[in-house]
């Protein structure tokens, strides 16, 4: 099956919980590769264009809000069926909604606060690792290349 990419953005409420190692430790216990990873403050226009796919709707300014109350971090994740089975393991939007063991399920508080964003499909991939990463920030590696080197 062919390796595709997805990505991933820990909310403000997400790190201010102190739950980023959590999250990554989840995404990698599922067998997916993180090939890139930052933290960000972004401001508004940044924050905008983002969920730009949004705008208009009553929901947008307070989400904008939100999402500048403290950083964030952004990543892009690697594996096969990787957007489908990351948007599983996120859970659904709301919380209650989400099922428990499933991020949301465990730590969103609500539906804007809730912990983390997972792209929804190959098109929103594309346009959202753009927000944030630029193609030298994101890596490419086989698990076994250290393995190929002697040690310095």
């Amino acid at each position: 099956m062919m390796k595709e990419r997805t990505f991933v953005l820990v909310k403000p409420d997400g790190v201010c919980k102190r739950l980023i190692g959590q999250l990554i430790k989840r995404i990698e216990d599922e067998g997916f590769k993180i090939v890139a990873l930052k933290m960000v403050k972004p401001d508004k226009s940044e924050i905008e264009k983002f969920y730009q796919p949004h705008k208009g709707r009553a929901f947008f300014p307070g989400l904008v809000k939100f999402m500048l109350t403290s950083p964030c971090v952004a990543m892009v994740v690697e594996g096969e069926n990787t957007v489908q089975k990351v948007r599983e393991l996120i859970g659904e939007r709301v919380p209650a909604e989400a099922s428990k063991g499933s991020i949301r399920g465990d730590f969103g508080s609500d539906g804007r606060r809730n912990i983390v964003h997972g792209s929804d499909s190959l098109e929103s991939v594309k346009r959202e690792i753009n927000c944030f990463f630029s193609s030298d920030e994101i890596f490419s590696y086989d698990e076994d290349d250290w393995l190929n080197s002697e040690p310095g």
